[in-house]
């Protein structure tokens, strides 16, 4: 048993026969509320966890599929590139929208640190949250914080972004393709990006502007705060 689960396809056939799973159970029942990313995620956890297999053997095929996350990102270039006259029409709208979420991202992670109680270290390692897992590390290291806290950060708030997107969206009232895309983007980075992306070519092509806006902006904010002496 060790030397199948401790074999590089083992964590590549478990990461996608488990979405797979998901998505044609979901397809075929009708239940848009199955989301693949979230139960395929419960299922691979339940599956380690009661067959004592060691995180690492699954590593060895997930962190394959984790090494692809950078170059797909990137392939979120060509829907934008066919949009860029979106982006001209929307250029302060796309700017406002990306900083201010942003901005609220990280004061909400300051302000509620605070009012419950928690430690600085906690505060610093929850900041990079709504970044994608690349730029979270980064910023880790430069705050000195816990960098196995922050990856879990970015993993709870992409998968429930995922999860919730479409019905905050419609509870909120936002029907603009370009608005959907970015809000998505901004606040649960890659992982939310693919919900945007379910909803139509502009919400992906937004959600993948915001991703690399965002991060961007994320981490001129912690230096300032770093300038000023807050962190």
């Amino acid at each position: 048993m060790e030397t199948i689960t401790n074999a590089h396809l083992f964590g590549i056939f478990l990461t996608v026969g488990c979405f797979y799973l998901i998505s044609l159970v979901r397809r075929k029942s009708g239940f848009n509320w199955l989301n693949p990313l979230l139960l395929s995620t419960v299922i691979i956890i339940c599956i380690l966890v009661l067959g004592e297999i060691p995180y690492e053997h699954y590593m060895k095929g997930g962190g394959v599929i984790h090494a692809l996350l950078g170059p797909v990102t990137v392939v979120l270039a060509l829907p934008l590139y066919r949009h860029r006259r979106l982006l001209v029409e929307h250029k302060y709208s796309i700017i406002g929208g990306i900083v201010s979420g942003v901005v609220s991202a990280i004061v909400s992670v300051i302000v509620l640190s605070r009012l419950l109680g928690m430690n600085e270290f906690l505060e610093r390692s929850l900041i990079g949250h709504s970044v994608t897992t690349p730029i979270g590390i980064g910023l880790s290291d430069m705050l000195q914080a816990n960098e196995g806290i922050t990856i879990i950060s970015i993993m709870i708030t992409g998968l429930l972004g995922a999860s919730i997107a479409p019905f905050m969206l419609k509870l909120l009232r936002v029907t603009h393709p370009v608005a959907k895309g970015l809000s998505i983007g901004t606040s649960s980075h890659a992982l939310g990006t693919t919900k945007a992306i379910e909803m139509g070519e502009t919400e992906g092509a937004m959600s993948g502007l915001a991703i690399g806006v965002a991060a961007l902006t994320t981490v001129l904010i912690v230096i300032l705060l770093q300038f000023m002496g807050w962190y």
